[in-house]
């Protein structure tokens, strides 16, 4: 159900219940255009705003929901890390195919998630009651809720669609909607192919890649930004920040029983994201 909000413009997605009780209204057609490079679809918003270059296709659709399940592997089912019992309202930026908003509301049918971004094309079109989508730019300042509203915020692979220099106020927006003791959990891929046995050279096209992506992005967007986020979070002025590394598989290549079983399921995750992530900013940026 599209809405619109009369102080920010039309900018809205959300899914309300029972029907009859909903007031429909239509969203700016501007977020819902996309535009067509190699073969791809973009949201033609993003990449006129340079906000994301990454496809919003169905390809790109299913590679979120295999990234998904590979973090669900990775963490071992855990959705939300800090000690919160109960949470009543959470909001996830940068939603996607909205797979961690819908999960966490299933678990948490008392808690009503909110989840924006700036595309609403890869939104599911059945929603649990308690989820609610908008579209917003995270670029922009200030997030469109009032102070104190959330026990949870939660971002997760929003590096590039984040400006470099936004970084810090981005984090001070989220915790001006945090309540007093709420929580903010973040969660970013630093895109650097390594191995264990070195046979990742600099040679290696993987290594290749990475040092290409990274060229690729910078200065506009921070494709580090996952080694610096606790010191930013300190700098914002949150308190209690704890920062843990994990080690991602990229293929099924390990002994472990565990580490293999997340390659396995990581292995097209990865050969879809090499094309997807690096398709427009290549060819636009590298030449």
């Amino acid at each position: 159900m599209w809405k619109t909000d009369d102080e920010h413009g039309p900018f809205g997605l959300s899914k309300l219940s029972p029907p009859s009780d909903a007031q429909t209204e239509v969203l700016d057609p501007y977020y819902q255009q996309t535009v067509d490079f190699g073969g791809r679809e973009y949201q033609r918003y993003a990449i006129e705003n340079g906000a994301y270059f990454v496809p919003v296709d169905e390809d790109e659709e299913e590679r979120l929901r295999l990234m998904h399940n590979v973090f669900n592997l990775l963490f071992e089912g855990t959705l939300i890390f800090p000690p919160i019992r109960n949470p009543r309202r959470i909001l996830d930026c940068g939603f996607g195919t909205a797979s961690w908003a819908v999960d966490v509301a299933q678990a948490y049918p008392n808690c009503v998630v909110n989840g924006i971004d700036i595309s609403p094309l890869m939104a599911p079109e059945e929603l649990p009651e308690n989820v609610v989508l908008d579209v917003d730019d995270l670029n922009r300042e200030g997030l469109s809720f009032e102070r104190d509203t959330f026990d949870l915020v939660h971002s997760r692979m929003v590096a590039g669609g984040i400006h470099a220099d936004r970084w810090l106020l981005y984090l001070r927006d989220i915790r001006h909607v945090l309540q007093p003791g709420g929580w903010c959990q973040m969660i970013e891929i630093y895109f650097n192919a390594q191995s264990d046995n070195g046979t990742l050279t600099e040679n290696h096209a993987l290594r290749q890649w990475s040092s290409r992506y990274l060229q690729s992005m910078t200065p506009y967007k921070d494709p580090r930004s996952a080694l610096n986020l606790a010191n930013l979070m300190t700098e914002a002025g949150y308190t209690d920040v704890r920062t843990v590394v994990y080690r991602l598989p990229m293929s099924a290549w390990s002994s472990d029983h565990r580490e293999y079983a997340i390659g396995a399921a990581n292995r097209d995750n990865i050969r879809r994201l090499l094309v997807s992530h690096a398709m427009y900013p290549f060819t636009t940026r590298l030449g």
